[in-house]
């Protein structure tokens, strides 16, 4: 029993690493487009940074949620609380963002060896500049959650998610602004509904025999409240820059004839699984005789949005859409 949990977190971060590593030419097939050298692997990359995004906000958003809950104080004012993994969430942020920037370091290219990649050009250019910023903010994060002050990290992490939202949205874009606005939206709010479940269990598992049922259904109730919002804003955000990039008039088309129109219906049933679980959970937790029943098709939700983690790092390495 002790190595069934490891072992299938195991397997399904293999499954989730597969999505974007095979996703490219799965995406691309049949529809006449062409993906970028090294495509899955910087989808994997990418993929990697934004959970290691995830991790570290969504721990800090539930402690915060934590110390509201009556009866879980200590001596020092705040409840007990899991081992931090941010400080391994900024080491594998780092390693991902450094990657990336070796990249544009080539000119978008993949290096074949270390004198491939320009350093200094990367000051050159904004893509860039956002690339350094990105591994110098996860490299401050790290540095602050093993500090006497984690809580400090959430300004890199800003960093990194406002990096994020700019090169999304390169100069050349029409309303960049716009489009960078939506993207840090949604990018925030993801990272808080994903981080702030797998934390949120993580938290329940370790108050079930210390503080009781009562306690642990309180912080998941605040979660959900919280939750709500989140997935309002994605669907809201999400929405509204697939419009931006696919005219209402053809969008129906290009989900299915092109890689970027196919990975996004994808994530979309993603999206609504996980909706439909977070209903489900949430039904459990107000009417079940035991509220900590939702727990079981919250641990379902944490699956199904880790999968969507990888396929959004797929989505960023594929040919943007057709506006015709």
């Amino acid at each position: 029993m002790t190595l069934t949990r490891p072992v299938a977190v195991l397997v399904l971060v293999a499954l989730a690493a597969l999505i974007p590593l095979l996703g490219p030419s799965s995406a691309l097939h049949g529809t006449g487009e062409a993906a970028a050298p090294g495509a899955g692997g910087i989808a994997l990359l990418r993929a990697v940074l934004f959970a290691a995004l995830c991790v570290p906000i969504g721990e800090l958003f539930v402690n915060r949620l934590a110390r509201s809950v009556p009866g879980t104080e200590r001596a020092e004012g705040h409840p007990v609380v899991p081992r931090s993994w941010s400080a391994l969430a900024a080491a594998a942020g780092f390693v991902a963002a450094l990657g990336l920037a070796s990249v544009v370091a080539t000119g978008n290219l993949v290096p074949d060896g270390p004198s491939d990649i320009d350093v200094g050009g990367l000051y050159a250019s904004r893509d860039g500049k956002l690339a350094l910023l990105e591994v110098n903010a996860f490299l401050v994060a790290g540095l602050c959650a093993v500090s006497r002050r984690p809580a400090t990290q959430v300004w890199p992490l800003a960093a990194v998610v406002v990096a994020e939202a700019l090169r999304a949205h390169p100069a050349t874009e029409h309303t960049p602004l716009t489009g960078s606005g939506l993207t840090l939206v949604h990018l925030t709010c993801a990272a808080l509904w994903t981080g702030g479940l797998l934390h949120a269990l993580r938290t329940l598992r370790l108050w079930h025999g210390r503080y009781g049922t009562e306690a642990g259904a309180a912080l998941l109730g605040l979660y959900a409240r919280v939750a709500t919002v989140l997935l309002a804003a994605i669907t809201a955000t999400g929405v509204w820059s697939s419009l931006r990039r696919m005219p209402p008039e053809t969008v129906l088309e290009q989900l299915t004839t092109t890689a970027y129109g196919r990975t996004l219906l994808a994530k979309v049933l993603l999206v609504a699984a996980v909706a439909a679980l977070a209903l489900w959970a949430r039904r459990r937790l107000r009417r079940a005789a035991d509220p900590l029943t939702a727990c079981a098709p919250a641990r379902a939700e944490v699956v199904a949005l880790g999968l969507a983690v990888a396929v959004s790092g797929l989505l960023t390495a594929l040919p943007l859409p057709i506006r015709w």
